[in-house]
């Protein structure tokens, strides 16, 4: 028997997933600002119809454009979530740079955490920091 408690963490099984006014443009902000990574887009021209944007560390988001008529989505500009980073000072500094708008300078938490929040181009709200939850190991 190996071990095996590194290398085998599931993949991720839960995909927040955002609407997008511009989703091409939102695409390029949160991989130049925030550092996702661009795993797939389908769509033609402006239109997204679906996009993976991996977080290196584990994990990532789902988006798309927002549909034509008739079917139900999550209007651009709601989406919040909160993103696990060991550099949460560095990538405050790597936002603001790309253009986002900080919305919570970094600071300490009182429940161990270094964290900083950003509003991104639609409106959605971003928050990073240390803290992985009772769960994720510390």
């Amino acid at each position: 028997m190996t071990d095996t408690t590194a290398a085998a963490a599931p993949p991720p099984q839960v995909w927040p997933v955002l609407r997008a006014r511009d989703a091409r443009a939102l695409i390029r902000f949160l991989v130049d600002a925030f550092g996702f990574e661009e795993t797939v887009v389908y769509g033609e021209g402006d239109r997204v119809d679906h996009a993976e944007l991996g977080w290196p560390p584990g994990g990532g988001v789902m988006l798309g454009s927002v549909p034509e008529v008739g079917s139900p989505t999550t209007e651009p500009g709601t989406f919040a979530a909160y993103v696990v980073t060991d550099e949460p000072d560095a990538l405050c500094a790597r936002a603001r740079a790309a253009g986002a708008r900080i919305t919570t300078e970094p600071h300490d938490t009182d429940y161990g955490s270094r964290d900083f929040a950003a509003a991104d181009p639609e409106g959605n709200r971003w928050s990073f920091g240390t803290y992985r939850g009772a769960t994720g190991g510390g």
